[in-house]
């Protein structure tokens, strides 16, 4: 833990994020279910990449509720931007998954991490299928509304679920011959859109496997946290690489580590 913050200041930072994230991802919630789509106001950041008022006020109302409690802190958000301090940074998604969301397709969440330094310490992960909050403290272990979770026990890739995000800033045709190897040895597969809540799928054991090859550091830190808490193994660059530019993140039951292993050795991790 960085000398920066005892184990009563993260904790601290810990409750007031699993409430603010609880009480943002419901409000936002209730926002897409009173609303027309043509209310959401949608602006196009790129091919299939839209920002909503949802998301602009939920990650306003994430900042106010975090920074009026610690104003210390750095906040870096995907809207509204922001760097990482020399001491501790708030990083949100707002609402990861907003195709979903527009679409009303309820497999999206809200991401909260606190990074002390170049450690992730904190990660909670709204989930909104079922309305409950994902939360880990390093070192502390993994929980789904307060009560523990644990990555699958499966050790056999013919009973292996696998979910795979695709970034269009990666190449097409490597995602479907990954795709087609898992297949081959035997793996089901998903690909649903949200990489916070796919995360903590694989910490869960509703997953065995959640690979992407791209994904900005407000995306996956939360849920990559999350994972490894829960007895996932975890492999993702170091976090000041991924807080500049992003990267890859592997989370993965470890009874079939020997099945994902070529994975790591296409990313070099």
């Amino acid at each position: 833990m960085s000398s920066a913050f005892d184990a009563a200041a993260i904790r601290a930072r810990s409750e007031v994020a699993i409430s603010v994230a609880l009480k943002v991802g419901r409000e936002a919630a209730r926002f897409r279910r009173d609303s027309n789509p043509g209310t959401l106001a949608i602006e196009n950041k790129g091919l299939q990449d839209f920002v909503t008022i949802a998301d602009r006020r939920a990650e306003q109302a994430i900042r106010d509720g975090l920074i009026s409690r610690f104003p210390d802190d750095t906040f870096m958000g995907e809207e509204s931007g922001g760097g990482s301090g020399e001491s501790g940074t708030w990083v949100v998604d707002p609402i990861d998954g907003t195709t979903n969301y527009i679409r009303g397709f309820r497999h999206w969440g809200v991401s909260i991490t606190f990074v002390a330094g170049s450690t992730v310490e904190i990660g909670v992960v709204y989930d909104a299928t079922e309305d409950k909050v994902f939360h880990a403290i390093r070192g502390g272990g993994a929980f789904k509304d307060g009560l523990p979770v644990h990555a699958a026990a499966t050790a056999d890739p013919a009973h292996a679920l696998v979910i795979l995000g695709h970034s269009r800033k990666t190449s097409f045709d490597d995602h479907l011959a990954l795709l087609r190897r898992l297949h081959e040895s035997g793996m089901d597969y998903r690909r649903t859109g949200a990489a916070a809540i796919d995360l903590v799928r694989v910490a869960e054991g509703a997953a065995d496997l959640y690979y992407e090859r791209h994904l900005n550091a407000w995306d996956m830190l939360a849920g990559a946290l999350i994972a490894e808490e829960a007895g996932a193994m975890v492999a993702m660059p170091p976090v000041y690489k991924l807080l500049a530019q992003g990267g890859p993140v592997i989370a993965h039951s470890p009874g079939l580590a020997g099945e994902f292993a070529f994975i790591l050795d296409i990313e070099g991790l």
